[in-house]
């Protein structure tokens, strides 16, 4: 059962970036087939703009924006670590000093986990590191490592009591890498100051986790699944803002649909009522291959929906916002909107093709208003603002070649996707992350100038 949350709880729910001005509550504008999103509806036409880090033209920018990078791949951290790849979702929370702590997922595979004092499976590679920005400075004045031997850690959330919870892509046990020492495939809390528990939230699910969103209103955490057959989860714990006193995980179910699949063939801005139902046994021993099924076909066999490739997800003004990368009829993505007080589950807008948006994964809400998207797709990744009357406009675009001018490194990387969008709590500051070859950016600019 859940416990009423504390006003405690509640009064630090205005960490990152989460000071939206501009409630969603108009987003309902269908997107058409045509509606070939052009710059005009948002800042003015895209352009190369110089890093003022290193001075490389590494993104296109609308005028009057201006960024610089900082937490390269290979960079050596303040404790001696260095910076791994892989960087993917993020979040940003504001210190009583003023400065912006950023807690930064690397999406790793197997191999030796990188050096840090806090590691779950030495043989991980995936983890968290720190960054402290200052935003009035615009410089970075500290880094640190603060979670390492976990796996494919992609996506994850911050919650309202100020840590960060960070998500396990993969289910790989020593079963299936001798080299392993543990099984994985859980959720972590990682706080921002201070050491990680290391121990997995086994009863938050053991399946290919994507990213989470916490109301705030009640504790309860959602979770996505990144799969060709995904699920949709809710956890309501036990004591709101302690999720290691356990809790229940639950799928989301359509009401009069059982087992509804929702990956092609939906209209967009018409209401469903949902309902959720009970998995038995969240922390399944094997995945896939044992007596147990997997956490997805529990929920599917009591009627719960499926999505195709949930990643994203966010919160603001009492919804639920979630990507399906690889859904709708033309498979380039779909934006859900879950209203958890209503019962009530919306698709608000589908990529009609790929020249228009190409497989959304991670999000934000922007202080200002809209959605903020990042683009998985291969063609010249972009990041985007959908608004909140439902038009779609591109913010920045990839311009990422290196001739070993920064840490080494070399290649052209303008098909790496963006991940990691977060805004400072004042809004002032956008940062993103560039995954391959590896890298954070700052963007600022004149905002009240567009819909971000």
């Amino acid at each position: 059962m859940l416990v009423e949350p504390r006003r405690t709880f509640l009064a630090r729910a205005a960490v990152a970036g989460a000071a939206v001005t501009h409630p969603l509550r108009a987003l309902h504008a269908a997107a058409r087939r045509d509606d070939v999103p052009t710059e005009k509806p948002g800042y003015g036409a895209l352009r190369p703009v110089a890093d003022e880090t290193t001075g490389l033209p590494l993104l296109l920018l609308p005028e009057g924006f201006r960024y610089l990078t900082f937490g390269w791949t290979g960079e050596v951290l303040d404790d001696g670590c260095v910076t791994p790849d892989g960087h993917d979702g993020m979040a940003a929370f504001g210190g009583d000093d003023g400065l912006v702590h950023l807690v930064r997922n690397h999406e790793i595979e197997v191999r030796p986990a990188f050096h840090a004092a806090h590691v779950f499976d030495p043989s991980a590679g995936g983890g968290t590191t720190i960054t402290t920005f200052d935003p009035e400075a615009a410089c970075v004045v500290g880094t640190r490592a603060s979670l390492a031997g976990t796996l494919r850690n992609c996506a994850g959330g911050a919650t309202p009591w100020g840590t960060w919870l960070t998500c396990e892509e993969s289910v790989l046990s020593p079963a299936d890498e001798p080299t392993l020492t543990q099984s994985h495939g859980y959720v972590f809390e990682v706080p921002v100051n201070g050491a990680p528990s290391l121990l997995p939230l086994t009863a938050m699910g053991r399946f290919v986790h994507e990213a989470v969103a916490v109301d705030p209103a009640t504790g309860v955490v959602y979770e996505t699944e990144d799969a060709n057959r995904a699920g949709l989860y809710r956890f309501v714990p036990t004591t709101a803002g302690r999720l290691s006193d356990g809790g229940r995980l639950q799928m989301l179910a359509v009401r009069g649909r059982p087992k509804a699949d929702l990956r092609r063939g939906q209209l967009a801005h018409v209401p469903m009522g949902i309902y959720w139902v009970d998995i038995e046994s969240p922390d399944v021993a094997a995945p896939g291959r044992g007596a147990v099924p997997t956490v997805f076909e529990q929920g599917r066999r009591a009627g719960g929906a499926t999505f195709a490739r949930l990643e994203g997800a966010c919160h603001a003004d009492g919804r639920i916002y979630v990507t399906s990368t690889s859904g709708g009829d033309e498979r380039m993505g779909q934006v859900w909107e879950l209203r958890p007080s209503d019962d009530e589950l919306r698709l608000v807008y589908e990529s009609p093709g790929r020249h228009v948006l190409n497989m959304p994964d991670n999000l934000t809400v922007s202080p200002r208003g809209g959605l903020v998207l990042c683009e998985d797709g291969t063609a010249n990744p972009s990041v985007h603002v959908l608004t909140r009357e439902g038009r779609l406009a591109r913010f920045a675009r990839n311009n990422v070649m290196l001739a070993g001018e920064v840490q080494g490194l070399r290649g052209d990387f303008r098909a790496s996707e963006f991940a990691g969008a977060t805004f400072s709590s004042d809004g002032r500051w956008l940062f993103l992350n560039v995954q391959r070859p590896g890298f954070t950016v700052a963007i600022t600019g004149p905002w009240d100038q567009g819909p971000i």
